[in-house]
Formats: structure tokens, C-alpha cells, sequence
């Protein structure tokens, strides 16, 4: 987006985490997969209207991150840096496909907005956990192209 249409012009931006090295496990069994590996995976997504990431805009953490894995269950509950943030369910739609793309398929997803986070809360919530909702806004070569660009590397 240009500078002069910014909802947030001015994001807080914070320090990044230090990344923390998993020893290697050589055994047969799956490693459970927890709350630390799902905020590796959405840590680095870029917000679509900034040059920063979403942990560095602090909308992702990985205390907001819920996973039962015996249960096959993720939640990530995530803080748009505005109450009437345009983009939230573009970064809740971003979440959600990095998560598709790099958990097995056997995980049941649910990205929300932090209680009290958005304007919108109940209708962005809705959107961002309806398949068909879901499906629609993937074919949309626009809003596709968006996510694209927010998932792709960067050099931070």
C-alpha cells in the first residue's frame, strides 16, 4: 500500500525473539509438535501494509498460541495493531495458509482475533474459520497475490 493510505502509520515495531535451536530427534517417533515450532512458522510473515514482520509488530506471539496435538488442534489468537484494522483478515487468512502449507494435515486450525483486539471481532472471526469463506478469498487472484507477498522470505 502507499504511505498515505496507512490505517497505522506509525506501528510500534519491537525486537525480534532470539531463535531457539531444537536438538535432532533420531528416533522414530514424531517429535509432538508445540506452541514454539507454530510461532516459528508465522513469526516471519510480512504484515501486508508494513515492512515488518508480524512478531516484530507484536500481532503474533507465541503465548496467544494454543496446540493440542494429541487432539491434532491448533488456536492462534492474533492483536492487529488497530481496533479497525483493514487488513486483519488478510493477516488471519496469511496465518492460516503458512499453517495448511507447514503443518500436517491432520491439524484442525482456528485463527482468531484477541477478545476486545477489533471492531469487527465476531464478523473477522467468522471469515477467517469458514471454509467456503476461506476458499473464495484464496481464488481471488488479488487477495492471493497478497498473501503471496506476505508469506515470502525476508531479509529482516
Amino acid at each position: 500500500m502507499n504511505g498515505s493510505a496507512l490505517i497505522n502509520a506509525n506501528p510500534v515495531v519491537h525486537e525480534r525473539k532470539e531463535r531457539v535451536t531444537r536438538r535432532e530427534v533420531h528416533d522414530s517417533s514424531a517429535e509432538p509438535i508445540d506452541a514454539l515450532e507454530v510461532f516459528d512458522h508465522v513469526r516471519d510473515i510480512k504484515d501486508p501494509e508494513h515492512p515488518y514482520s508480524l512478531e516484530q509488530l507484536k500481532v503474533v506471539t507465541e503465548e496467544a498460541i494454543t496446540v493440542d496435538d494429541k487432539k491434532s488442534h491448533v488456536m492462534v489468537v492474533f492483536t492487529p495493531t488497530v481496533q479497525h484494522c483493514s487488513m486483519a483478515t488478510v493477516i488471519g487468512l496469511c496465518i492460516r495458509v503458512q499453517l495448511m502449507r507447514c503443518l500436517p494435515p491432520r491439524f484442525k486450525i482456528d485463527i482468531k482475533v484477541a477478545p476486545g483486539s477489533h471492531a469487527s471481532e465476531t464478523a473477522v472471526n467468522k471469515q477467517l474459520n469458514d471454509k467456503e469463506r476461506i476458499a473464495a478469498a484464496l481464488e481471488n487472484p488479488n487477495l492471493s497475490e497478497l498473501v503471496e507477498d506476505c508469506l515470502a522470505p525476508a531479509s529482516y
